[in-house]
């Protein structure tokens, strides 16, 4: 099967998290009625088959049930011809109900948006469930048929300690997961939490504080077998994200709803950011896509590269050459000549001959950095 990924992004929440930087609204019945009513419709046009599918958000689950049912009925098809369906969810609105409708309908992964297994962390955070609530829903999940769990954390809030730290991954690893996504708090512009930052009202926590956590992830999480294959990502064995290995290979998707991003064919294509233009445009018959561009060859290797480091294997020379037609060290030696330099990267050796390089300990903590330097 030609790996090609499907996102449909959900724009819905029950309150926006304080954090959150990512477009979405609060969640209203007669719009997000209109919005699943669409999505259908744009479903059964769409051709051919997809390896993985992801409905994203804001908070899919929190889309009343029936709309569940619509929805995932128009993606029964595809859905059977798909190796991964994951949907995220959240503790506060999932439900027996909606687990046995994924379950039913196809869905094999579930993505459950914890982020914190301490509820005063939580309520900084500005999330609307307790640690409680998130062990319940997960153990739900799993009592009903879902093998295939993964949960989000944030690490380096303010105010956090390491001690708090290691309780909640001691919790998380003697849940039932698969996959842990675990993620360095950003303040990102236009939230609430940058606001406090810039008005002094939050101190940052200490960036040594910070490293020490991103080690002992690393650490700890490999001997409880969740070994990392991205920089924010460990997975027990063949647990890994297939649709997040997609994007990280620089594969082909296809973005469904405002804001979502699609790449075909080495085309670029943006939507319009806002659900209600995005509904308005469709029922006009006009245009979603509000940005558009064809790379060129070279840019569309540079762009496998920047994605590529940031997964533990890193970038093999003839995976590089198969995926984009160029040899890597040609458009590439000088600047891997830096990183090296630097400590970034290495080479990887195979019988005494350089087969590809890899993001060293201290290159996983700067892996922007490395990365955006490929471009």
């Amino acid at each position: 099967m030609k790996e090609r990924s499907l996102y449909i992004h959900i724009p819905f929440c029950r309150k926006k998290c304080r954090y959150c930087d990512f477009y979405s609204i609060e969640y209203q019945k007669d719009i997000s009625f209109d919005y699943i009513d669409i999505l259908c419709s744009q479903i059964s046009n769409l051709k051919g088959s997809f390896s993985s599918i992801y409905i994203g958000g804001g908070t899919p689950s929190i889309l009343d049930l029936i709309l569940w049912k619509k929805l995932l009925m128009s993606l029964s098809d595809l859905a059977k011809k798909s190796q991964e369906f994951t949907v995220e969810v959240n503790p506060e609105s999932l439900n027996r109900d909606k687990i046995l409708l994924f379950r039913d309908r196809g869905v094999n992964r579930l993505s459950l948006g914890i982020q914190s297994f301490d509820n005063i962390k939580l309520k900084k955070l500005g999330r609307v469930h307790s640690q409680e609530e998130a062990v319940t829903k997960l153990i739900l999940a799993k009592d009903n048929g879902f093998e295939n769990i993964s949960i989000d954390l944030i690490f380096g809030v303010w105010g956090q300690n390491f001690d708090i730290w290691e309780k909640e991954l001691e919790t998380a690893v003697n849940l039932p997961i698969k996959h842990i996504s675990i993620y360095c708090l950003s303040y990102e512009s236009g939230t609430p939490i940058f606001k406090q930052l810039k008005e002094k009202k939050i101190i940052p926590l200490d960036e040594n504080l910070i490293i020490k956590m991103h080690n002992y992830n690393n650490k700890y999480l490999s001997k409880k077998g969740f070994m990392q294959y991205e920089v924010s990502n460990y997975a027990k064995k063949r647990y890994e994200s297939m649709h997040n290995m997609n994007y990280w290979k620089n594969n082909e998707y296809l973005g469904l709803g405002p804001g979502a991003v699609s790449f075909i064919d080495g085309i670029r294509q943006r939507n319009v950011g806002d659900v209600r233009d995005y509904l308005s445009r469709v029922i006009k018959g006009e245009k979603v896509v509000v940005f558009r561009e064809k790379l060129s060859p070279l840019k569309r290797a540079k762009e496998s590269a920047a994605l590529k480091i940031r997964t533990k294997e890193g970038i093999i020379f003839h995976w590089f050459k198969v995926q984009t037609g160029f040899d890597f060290m040609d458009i590439e030696s000088k600047l891997i000549d830096e990183l090296i330099q630097n400590g970034l990267i290495r080479y990887k050796i195979h019988r005494n001959t350089k087969i590809g390089i890899y993001l060293t300990s201290k290159g996983f903590l700067f892996s922007d950095t490395v990365s955006s330097s490929f471009l």
